[in-house]
């Protein structure tokens, strides 16, 4: 069997990161080496066959092929390279009414068709403890299809020499522009993943994820005091073509404080800015407590959406079945009855799909074989659905499942994972830089920051990367020391203006973790600028007593 390893990573994303990774060291050339078609196809066959002799009513068979690669970088040096391959089979089954799930990585038939009898036995002892029987959600098999991120330039045929270049470049470029340190690192993901069940599908999906995350530190060595500036990149769906930046896909933030970007990034020049931005913070005035209308940039507003509408819409959380990763939800079966719980304002729609081209969570199908889709869950400010798989959609009278199911490797047990949650954007033509006048007293927040939430995701605490005072309809300066602080219902009902489409935009979560034992899935959520009003701010460096 396959353990699973941590790489720490300290000083990325507001703290030390913990990156699993999983599977066997390769050598980079192995990446581009496929698994036949026809192989895992016979394997499949192999399982379903030696599951259904078994006894089970019910099999789907999940072959996957795990391939990561990780650079990481501080200043002019390269600190790791790391490539792995995982591969294996996973079986999960319905017997007695009751799952049943076994994994392997012997790939011969026998040591399948094993694995397959093996989750049978596991789902009848299952079922003697089981009230009731589990109810599946039907799907129509698509017999063999394929689906694949599209991907303009595989990252896999990029030599490793050219990616160390170009992060050690946008270091420099950071160091020089008044960083005292850089960290800069590249992740990136290729799953392969094969599905097939007795319902009739064989799917093969080719997927590609990358992220490039960085962080410049600026130290004023005569007092000691330091600030650090997070890149405000977003984690995509894409090849390498992501960091081939074109003029349109540039954008002003509001007031000209810095360039975003939209589906790529322009490395170096985006560590120029951290690098100026993370100075600039240490002379920075400290914020004023008080009760403020924010801004909040997309970049930024994907985190809240994460943590105050994402996890609280899983069923599952709702349910109470699952409270790990900060508990269950506020959003109760009770409340959605009603049909007129109000989650926030009525200019607030969230969506849910797995479909937005460029997203962590595209993908053609889930680990159940359900087609992906769009489905809203607030509309009009009214809570309206959830997120459920086959084996939940039942619970809340639906007749399908949303195709959100999802395991993050072949020896993992599928299970409903978030699919891309979005802010809709406003209807009315309306732009940072037009909001950011109607603000008599506010702050414009841009990029992450540290966070917390209660156990019913229902509380919260966010801070970000770049506060901006707003006096009188005008951007006056960068402050810091930020966090604001509401619970969820009154935050989305303090909703007073969203951006139109043509601000709209995704970041997202590249290592989401959920379940016991844990499991880590990547997902975007998109938005447009939004304001909100009246929210009260904290400062973060004032001490009691």
């Amino acid at each position: 069997m396959e353990r699973r390893r941590f790489l720490n990573l300290s000083g990325l994303a507001a703290g030390t990161l913990l990156v699993p990774v999983m599977g066997r060291a390769i050598a980079a050339e192995e990446l581009l080496k496929p698994v036949a078609p026809a192989l895992k196809k016979t394997l499949a066959d192999v399982a379903l066959n030696a599951a259904t002799q078994a006894g089970a009513s019910y099999c789907d068979v999940r072959i996957g092929r795990y391939l990561n690669q990780f650079v990481t970088t501080r200043d002019t040096r390269v600190e790791n390279i790391v490539n792995t391959e995982s591969l294996g089979v996973g079986v999960r089954v319905i017997a007695g009414g009751a799952y049943g799930f076994a994994s392997t990585n012997d790939l011969s038939p026998d040591a399948v068709a094993g694995t397959a009898r093996q989750a049978v036995a596991i789902a009848k002892a299952n079922a003697k403890l089981q009230s009731e029987p589990l109810q599946l959600a039907p799907v129509k098999g698509v017999g063999e299809v394929a689906w694949a991120t599209p991907v303009l330039k595989d990252w896999r045929a990029v030599p490793i020499k050219d990616k160390a270049d170009m992060l050690i470049a946008a270091n420099r470029a950071g160091l020089d522009a008044g960083a005292s340190f850089m960290q800069s690192s590249l992740f990136q993901i290729n799953q392969q993943k094969y599905f097939a069940s007795t319902d009739g599908s064989y799917i093969d999906q080719d997927i590609h994820r990358l992220w490039s995350p960085m962080t410049a530190t600026a130290v004023d060595k005569a007092t000691g005091k330091f600030r650090t500036r997070e890149s405000l990149a977003s984690p995509v769906g894409m090849g390498f073509e992501y960091f081939e930046a074109k003029p349109a896909d540039r954008i002003q933030a509001a007031g000209g404080v810095t360039t975003l970007y939209r589906n790529c990034i322009d490395l170096a020049e985006e560590a120029r800015a951290c690098g100026r931005q993370a100075r600039d913070k240490l002379t920075a005035k400290s914020v004023e407590p008080g009760k403020y209308d924010l801004v909040l940039s997309p970049d930024h507003l994907f985190l809240t959406i994460h943590e105050s509408v994402g996890h609280p819409t899983e069923l599952d959380r709702v349910l109470g079945y699952e409270a790990n990763y900060a508990g269950t939800s506020f959003a109760t079966l009770d409340k959605w009855r009603t049909k007129q719980f109000k989650f926030g304002a009525e200019r607030v729609n969230f969506f849910a799909d797995k479909t937005t081209p460029g997203s962590l969570g595209a993908v053609g199908y889930d680990d159940e074989g359900v087609a992906c889709k769009r489905w809203d869950i607030i509309k009009d400010g009214v809570l309206v659905n959830y997120q459920a798989t086959r084996d939940q959609a039942h619970i809340i009278g639906e007749s399908a499942s949303h195709g959100c199911s999802y395991a993050d490797s072949w020896n993992s047990v599928q299970f409903q994972r978030m699919p891309n949650v979005s802010l809709a954007a406003g209807t009315e033509p309306l732009t940072p830089d037009e909001m950011v006048k109607d603000v008599k007293k506010g702050i414009y927040i841009l990029g992450r920051g540290s966070y917390s939430i209660d156990q019913q995701r229902y509380n919260f605490q966010f801070g970000g990367q770049l506060f901006y005072e707003i006096r009188n309809g005008k951007i006056v300066g960068p402050i810091e020391d930020v966090a604001y602080q509401a619970n969820t219902q009154e935050f989305w009902n303090a909703c007073s203006a969203i951006c139109d489409q043509r601000d709209w935009r995704m970041g997202g979560s590249f290592f989401d973790g959920k379940g016991q034992p844990s499991q880590v899935s990547a997902v975007s959520h998109g938005s447009s600028t939004a304001r909100f009003n009246g929210i009260n701010v904290i400062n973060t460096a004032r001490k009691i007593g």
